[in-house]
């Protein structure tokens, strides 16, 4: 609308049929682009004669012209002493910046996934640089970097908390996430970004029924109950009078294994483990390992805990126990793609070191054993950058058992 007071020149620039010209270079002019020209039209007659006065020309403007912005820079300074940039502000609106918007946009999504390739739980466990890799291609959640890595926070603090305290869905939801209860039921996004690390850390399919997803939550300790998620130890012979003590106590002097439940573990009562003469305590992922050990060392087996694969949440709580209560934990498993993520998986949940899980030990072991099976998919080992690389050079697997006599010996040296 034409101010009251405005000038012969501002009337002019103020001209309805101008209006198409004045959208046309707002729009041009907030691209963040150099602009030299604009394209307008397509005009009706009352508009072309209004360019046609603006401009000064001697005959009416292309229904579609091609107007130089020096010469409406002129044209607009010559009526009101104004540029062409404070004019259309003033007529249109403020200008925009769309190319350094995309910028930004860009920079944003740039730094969101740096943020998340290096976070801690990622670079704990290398395998999960696959599932980074699928969040980046399926892009942002509703284009917002925000909304993104507020749902991938929430899903690497879960991450971080697996295996569960054989909790339900519901419980474990309520305890991590800030008390929202219902962040992983079945479907939300924040359930589905954590399914999908699993599968990747299991190197098993994205689940893709109900039984499939509530399988793999019950792997990762979640809706366990605690009598059935136990933990295989021998030789731990802790002082105290409280159910887990008295368990693994007469197990070890039988020179047998016991078999400890989540619900011992939780609840032990009076628990010291006897860490003074025997500080180290082995952990190993084959059942088979220990019971050479027990075979050989029978009541004198020194402190032995296995995970049987994947380790789920009785054995991640006895090795944090034992920890807590000054041992030391050295852990082996098998020299395959699946060993390498539970060995990384253990050392980012419990203060586990490798122990005989060096480039040095596989090549040692495949030199004895060229032969073995496909190692499958690999990923790096955390500890040692170049055991990935040597297990990629041979080929081959070597699984446990094949080294059994190398880790009896390790723990005879400890034997009182």
């Amino acid at each position: 609308m034409t101010r009251p007071d405005a000038s012969p020149g501002e009337r002019t620039l103020r001209r309805p049929e101008l209006l198409p010209l004045w959208r046309t270079v707002h729009d041009r002019l907030s691209s963040g682009r150099p602009v030299a020209r604009v394209r307008l039209g397509p005009l009706d007659d009352a508009q072309r004669e209004a360019l046609a006065d603006l401009l000064g020309m001697d005959r009416l403007p292309d229904a579609r012209p091609s107007v130089a912005l020096a010469r409406l820079e002129e044209a607009v300074a010559d009526l009101c002493g104004r540029t062409v940039r404070d004019t259309v502000t003033e007529l249109i609106g403020p200008l925009g910046d769309r190319a350094g918007e995309r910028r930004r946009q860009q920079d944003e999504r740039a730094e969101l996934w740096t943020w998340l390739a290096g976070h801690d739980t990622v670079r704990a466990q290398p395998a999960l640089a696959e599932w980074v890799a699928a969040c980046r291609a399926a892009g942002l959640v509703g284009a917002s970097p925000e909304r993104t890595r507020s749902l991938l926070t929430d899903a690497l603090t879960v991450l971080g908390e697996l295996p569960a305290r054989a909790e339900p869905l519901p419980v474990f939801a309520a305890r991590v996430l800030n008390g929202h209860s219902h962040a992983l039921d079945d479907g939300t996004p924040v359930s589905t970004l954590v399914l999908r690390a699993l599968a990747t850390l299991h190197d098993t399919a994205a689940p893709q029924s109900a039984a499939d997803r509530r399988a793999l939550w019950a792997r990762a300790g979640v809706a366990d109950d605690d009598l059935s998620a136990t933990v295989l130890a021998a030789g731990l012979r802790p002082s105290g009078d409280g159910p887990l003590a008295r368990v693994a106590r007469v197990c070890a002097e039988a020179g047998q294994a016991a078999s400890l439940t989540l619900a011992q573990l939780r609840s032990p009562g009076e628990f010291t483990p006897a860490v003074a003469s025997a500080p180290v305590v082995h952990a190993v992922e084959n059942p088979s390992i220990l019971a050479l050990a027990l075979r050989r060392f029978g009541p004198d087996c020194p402190p032995l805990v296995c995970t049987s694969g994947w380790p789920n949440s009785a054995a991640i709580e006895l090795l944090r126990l034992l920890a807590g209560q000054g041992a030391i934990l050295r852990y082996h498993g098998d020299f395959d793609g699946e060993g390498i993520r539970i060995a990384a998986y253990l050392m980012d949940k419990t203060p586990v070191c490798p122990w005989r899980m060096t480039a040095a030990d596989y090549r040692a072991a495949v030199a004895r054993t060229p032969h073995g099976p496909q190692p499958g998919r690999l990923t790096e080992a955390p500890w040692d950058a170049e055991l990935t690389r040597a297990m990629t050079e041979h080929g081959t697997a070597v699984v446990e058992e094949l080294v059994a006599d190398l880790l009896l010996s390790d723990l005879a040296a400890v034997v009182p």
